[in-house]
């Protein structure tokens, strides 16, 4: 945009703008921390990140977010912050990333099957997408015209969406009540499936590796009918996520740690303030505009997307 312009500049010069903002921004992202790990469910995910300052060791970038991707303007239950925060962590200390960030969390953790979270202090819910994504792909290497055995266990988990699907918008007591009453006898008979299959089907094929995946998931799989505010997936963190993923198709990596950290304290800030039904860029303006008005020990409470009062257009 600046070269149309007419204006040239060095993509240095440009590199130091987004670091200087992201230095601006890191208290309201550590405000934006302080209001997640009072949540009773987070949600996390993590991808990997290449940066040239240190090719030799694997960098890490995890999301962690809480509330609704977009605001539910069916529901009845009290409006909760919704929130995102990328953490980038250099080297490949899976295991120490969330234990740091979380700092002793014992809430909900709703993620997939990577062991680095158990090393939490969190009370972890699986993700029942992830299951349901092995035996679609175990039934889709069946020749053409035959389903097999996965599309058992598909059945099942379409009854299990089915019921997700008619509790948008309900209340937290609405879910735990319906989920006990109309999803609980369903994992029971898929639990049976699971246990009778597993001595039928080769551990190492598409179909075994599903039904392992599952059973070893099993008991946090099933917990997310224990509490209405629990998702039935991890679905929250993976969308969140996929807008870094895509843009690492385009920029493929970073220069320096730096330059990742800046990038993961901007990408905060976008997708909190489009979680939170805003326009990212009137947000931005309107932050780049305040923060340099107020002192250092100010409260950024309003400033919060969730709270943030936008000046009309």
């Amino acid at each position: 945009q600046f070269s149309q312009l007419g204006i040239e500049l060095g993509r240095q010069t440009m590199n130091r703008w987004a670091i200087k903002c992201a230095d601006a921004v890191e208290r309201l992202i550590n405000l934006f921390k302080i209001h997640l790990l009072k949540q009773p469910v987070i949600h996390a995910d993590e991808t990997t990140l290449k940066v040239i300052e240190d090719e030799r060791s694997k960098s890490y970038l995890w999301v962690y977010c809480c509330g609704a991707d977009s605001p539910d303007p069916t529901s009845t239950d009290p409006p909760s912050p919704n929130i995102v925060i990328f953490d980038y962590q250099q080297g490949s200390r899976a295991g120490e990333c969330p234990v740091n960030f979380l700092q002793g969390y014992t809430g909900y953790l709703q993620v997939d099957g990577y062991r680095a979270y158990e090393q939490t202090s969190a009370e972890l819910v699986g993700c029942m997408a992830h299951g349901r994504r092995k035996f679609t792909e175990a039934e889709s290497a069946m020749p053409k015209g035959k389903k097999g055995k996965a599309h058992e266990a598909l059945k099942l988990f379409q009854k299990l969406y089915r019921i997700e699907k008619a509790l948008k918008g309900k209340t937290v007591d609405e879910k735990y009540q319906t989920r006990q009453a109309e999803a609980k006898p369903i994992l029971t008979e898929l639990k049976a499936w699971l246990d009778n299959t597993v001595q039928q089907v080769p551990p190492k094929s598409l179909l075994g590796r599903a039904v392992h995946y599952c059973l070893r998931q099993w008991p946090k799989l099933i917990r997310y009918i224990e509490d209405g505010h629990l998702n039935i997936d991890n679905n929250r963190a993976e969308r969140a996520v996929k807008s870094y993923v895509i843009g690492r198709k385009n920029w493929l990596l970073n220069n320096t740690h730096k330059g990742a950290e800046a990038s993961a304290a901007l990408y905060s800030l976008v997708e909190t303030a489009k979680a939170n039904g805003l326009i990212p860029f009137d947000y931005l303006m309107h932050i780049f505009k305040e923060l340099p008005t107020l002192g250092d020990d100010a409260d950024l409470e309003h400033l919060l997307p969730w709270n943030v009062t936008l000046p009309q257009r």
